[in-house]
């Protein structure tokens, strides 16, 4: 055989093969895709991803743009509590809470009379909104009622029972009075509502329904009042802004917002059950 012949026939032979010669690469690659997603996914697995939980998700982008990330629950759901970590360290579903320096909570938080972060009337307890009497949403789990109070102290919260209550400091939103609202933020010292900042905040309707409201959209505090004016559900809506920019975090089964993953002190979680 010449070497032409067999050069002819070696090229005929390899030809022939080609068509599974590349499908079994392709196959080969396909796996090793496959198997590094699948690492991904189980690396990537969050510390509260699975828990069981007793809210909804809901996402709406308002007319205005700006993205809400929110989740529904019952009052009687809400845990507050410490955290000292970025969010998504926490094995638990909820948002931020409410303002802090360093260690210390500046913003009012408090669980049947006991305050989250400390001991009852010492600074940076969760006992005070420092500074400056601020807006409150407050649970009367007695009375079956929200409201807003604006007050400086857990001494002033007006509830039917210290043992059956919970209280979070932030800003009052006055949701239901467009030209109170700008007033009232000044005087309870809103932070920062011109600049465009990722924000969150917490609202509730007549229904009895709670919402917890992220956006990572760099909104002005009015802005982001008006996606919650045109975008949350339900009647009589009322509520408060809480801590903002890196702040603003949300864990969700369907959702993480890190925020800029900063570290807050105190969260307000879901209960792992409903009760």
């Amino acid at each position: 055989m010449s070497a032409r012949t067999e050069t002819g026939w070696s090229r005929r032979l390899w030809e022939s093969k080609r068509p599974l010669t590349i499908l079994a690469l392709l196959l080969v690659v396909g796996a090793l895709a496959a198997a590094g997603y699948l690492a991904s996914r189980s690396g990537s697995k969050e510390v509260f991803s699975g828990l069981p939980h007793a809210y909804s998700y809901l996402e709406a982008k308002s007319p205005g743009q700006v993205q809400l990330h929110m989740m529904s629950l019952s009052p009687d759901d809400v845990i507050l509590r410490d955290a000292g970590l970025p969010l998504r360290k926490v094995p638990a579903y909820g948002i931020n809470g409410g303002f802090f320096y360093g260690e210390d909570l500046l913003s009012i938080a408090i669980m049947n009379d006991d305050p989250v972060s400390g001991e009852k009337k010492a600074y940076g307890s969760g006992w005070y909104n420092a500074k400056y009497p601020r807006g409150t949403l407050v649970w009367d789990g007695a009375a079956r009622k929200f409201s807003v109070q604006v007050v400086s102290s857990g001494d002033e919260l007006s509830v039917s029972d210290r043992d059956n209550y919970w209280a979070q400091g932030g800003i009052s939103m006055n949701l239901k009075d467009d030209e109170l609202w700008s007033v009232a933020a000044t005087e309870e010292h809103l932070p920062f509502g011109e600049d465009q900042r990722m924000r969150s905040g917490m609202v509730y309707d007549n229904s009895g329904k709670l919402w917890l409201i992220v956006t990572p959209t760099l909104c002005t505090a009015a802005e982001f009042r008006t996606a919650i004016q045109d975008s949350v559900p339900g009647q009589g809506l009322e509520g408060i802004f809480l801590d903002g920019d890196g702040s603003s975090q949300m864990n969700a089964e369907e959702t993480v917002l890190p925020g800029d993953s900063r570290p807050v002190v105190q969260m307000i979680a879901v209960a792992n059950e409903r009760k």
